[in-house]
């Protein structure tokens, strides 16, 4: 067990007499966040980790001089990232710096069109002109549909816990109007004709999980939310972000045990209050008055709190849902710099539908892929020797429940076919690798122990969010809380850091303390 700790604790919210101890569960952004904001509301907070490094599904792999971020890298709406920061009177920018990236995304079809994705409105405009220039008016119609449904889905709702039916109907009224019914590409095509520019602005559902025509409407946000800030690359990647954050949790006095997987929770009967006993390897057990779970939400269920009657049963309804689509990520670095990249690429397989079909709903491994290409050098040369390049390429296949492909077997051929397939973007990119790896379904599961290898946890559908989705506060067990990819609001980095904020709040709320 590894233990990283700092000595000295800030002014606290609760007396030293009613001090507070809560537990997290998983170090990922979500978990961190958690964390932050319990420290600062004066509970004594340990975070445990299973593995050697935190970040959860942000972990860092080197080899050779090359960096690569194994997990998220597109960081949007940073504000709520440094609101982490000012909780303390601290600034985000003395523990980690932001990287502005531009183009936000270089879209390209096997067509041959491309399109370069950028946050100013005029530019954007212009290419959406040179796509299509019967589409002009109908882009300005979207995004100003957009910007609405962002006011309304994440300025009000994104941080807000949806613990009653009842909050579920007062947000009603606002989710019909906005006909959050329709899919996002349902939406995005009432507004434009084009179909590579149907697909330009109806992707980012993949980005969390999400299949673009099952995906509500709702989601259309994320456009308004890179039209208002940008995306970010942190300086010395993901995991810089991540240090940032610990460092943070540190400063303020919390506890993160590394190296220390739990095991199990078990509730205290012999409390009058609500206590659970948390089981971690190699330490004995600790009894706190909350627990706030950053692990897979049906690992949560499960494993962590198996032979509680509650759990059982929600981890039986977990299994009726619908789970994200899963990821095949190549890392990869090269000994030469390939001009004119741009940070983010997204290259669209000549199938849209039917290729979004087969990974969300198919039975085997589809032939064909569309990829996500990240080049973090683009922006930050230092993730690769000078002179060379780290790269990662992110193909979306199905999960472990819908094909139970035998990744030990197929892996290395795929990511051959993926590198053959990147070769007109990046000639000689095969003869140019000195470093390569990979992660599957498999890893996702086992590493992670995400339900069917899923990469993001519940699928974003509109029966499977806000109100529908498990609750920030499990119903029926006082004391336990989530956090991440598989509670409200979901997915992505806002979307874990935000679910905190909604999650912290209602333990205020429960503990009778000023939210943070």
């Amino acid at each position: 067990m590894s233990v990283a700790t700092v000595a000295g604790r800030p002014s606290s919210r609760l007396s030293a007499e009613t001090r507070r101890r809560a537990a997290v569960i998983g170090s990922g952004f979500g978990g961190l966040a958690a964390a932050i904001r319990l420290q600062s509301m004066g509970f004594d907070t340990v975070c445990y980790e299973t593995h050697d490094q935190p970040g959860g599904r942000a972990a860092v792999y080197q080899d050779r001089g090359y960096v690569f971020d194994a997990g998220p890298t597109v960081i949007t709406a940073p504000h709520c990232l440094e609101e982490l920061f000012e909780l303390s009177g601290r600034r985000m920018a003395d523990y980690v710096r932001l990287l502005p990236v531009t183009p936000l995304y270089r879209l390209q079809w096997s067509d041959g069109v491309a399109f370069d994705y950028v946050a100013d409105e005029a530019g954007l405009i212009e290419q959406v002109r040179r796509v299509s220039p019967a589409d002009v008016d109908g882009y300005r119609r979207f995004a100003d549909y957009a910007r609405q449904v962002f006011v309304k889905g994440y300025e009000e709702l994104g941080a807000v816990p949806f613990l009653r039916f009842t909050d579920m109907i007062r947000a009603a009224p606002h989710l019909a109007r906005l006909r959050a019914d329709r899919s996002v590409y349902a939406t995005v095509s009432r507004f434009v004709k084009d179909e590579h520019l149907r697909q330009a602005f109806s992707f980012h559902p993949l980005l969390v999980g999400g299949n673009p025509m099952e995906t509500s409407a709702i989601y259309t946000l994320i456009h308004w939310i890179e039209r208002k800030w940008g995306v970010f690359f942190p300086e010395g990647g993901t995991g810089a972000l991540v240090r940032g954050l610990v460092r943070l949790f540190h400063d303020l006095g919390g506890t993160l045990r590394l190296e220390t997987p739990v095991e199990r929770v078990t509730l205290d009967s012999a409390s009058t209050a609500s206590r659970h006993v948390v089981h971690a390897a190699g330490g004995p057990p600790e009894v706190f008055d909350a627990v706030v779970s950053n692990a897979d939400v049906h690992h949560t269920y499960a494993t962590l709190y198996r032979g509680v009657d509650a759990a059982r049963r929600r981890q039986r309804r977990l299994e009726r849902m619908d789970w994200s689509m899963s990821l095949f990520v190549l890392y990869f670095g090269t000994d030469r710099r390939y001009p004119n990249l741009a940070h983010h690429t997204i290259l669209f397989g000549p199938r849209f539908q039917g290729l979004l079909r087969d990974i969300f709903h198919g039975h085997r491994l589809p032939e064909d892929f569309s990829l996500y290409l990240h080049a973090p050098t683009i922006t930050d040369p230092g993730m690769a020797p000078p002179g060379g390049e780290s790269f990662y390429v992110l193909s979306p296949v199905p999960h472990l429940g819908n094909a139970p492909i035998d990744w030990d077997a197929v892996a290395t051929r795929y990511g051959d076919a993926i590198l053959e397939s990147l070769e007109p973007h990046l000639p000689g990119v095969r003869a140019a690798i000195v470093t390569r790896r990979h992660c599957t379904p498999v890893d996702f599961a086992s590493r992670f122990h995400a339900h069917h290898g899923s990469a993001f946890s519940v699928a974003p559908t509109l029966t499977q969010s806000a109100y529908f989705r498990p609750h920030n506060r499990d119903p029926d067990i006082p004391g336990l809380y989530i956090v991440g990819a598989g509670t409200h609001p979901g997915a992505g980095v806002p979307g874990v850091v935000n679910s905190a904020k909604a999650t912290c709040d209602t333990i205020a709320a429960d503990f009778h303390v000023v939210a943070r």
